[in-house]
């Protein structure tokens, strides 16, 4: 790996890239014993939201997509589709699928890990957020409108 991979934001692709599947291994290696009904009906509900909030996501950045938290030097500032309501829809869908995981399979192993990956976004968010106030000079002003991760709340 070059140092173009870790002066895009490479440290923040290996952890998050790490979390995730831990995320994914822990709900069937460690189910819950009871797994109702009402906690499958959310893990659908959050299923779902999560792929709007992802796909959504992805839709509107099309070529602007990017692995790396730090936006290419030829890149705009989307503020159209999903990104009226969220400043980070795809972090967003990744918190959303976790806890949807791990409620499906009833975790709470799978629930602490998709709790670091959330944390762990937030932090990632927020270093993106400063290389995009150094790129885009209007986006203090979006991130007074829009938030982070949840509309109207977070």
């Amino acid at each position: 790996m070059n140092s173009g991979f870790f002066e895009r934001g490479g440290w923040w692709v290996l952890g998050q890239s790490a979390l995730m599947p831990l995320v994914l291994a822990l709900g069937p290696l460690y189910p819950g014993e009871a797994r109702p009904a009402w906690l499958r009906g959310l893990a659908g509900i959050l299923f779902a939201v999560g792929a709007v909030f992802g796909i959504g996501g992805a839709w509107v950045l099309g070529r602007n997509r990017t692995i790396f938290p730090k936006p290419h030097a030829d890149s705009r500032l989307i503020r159209h589709g999903v990104y009226q309501w969220v400043r980070h829809p795809l972090y967003t869908s990744l918190i959303l699928l976790s806890l949807g995981w791990s409620a499906w399979w009833a975790s709470l192993p799978a629930l602490l890990a998709g709790a670091v990956l959330a944390v762990f976004l937030d932090f990632k968010a927020r270093r993106e957020e400063a290389w995009l106030r150094g790129h885009f000079p209007d986006y203090a002003e979006y991130t007074r409108r829009v938030r982070r991760f949840m509309p109207w709340i977070y």
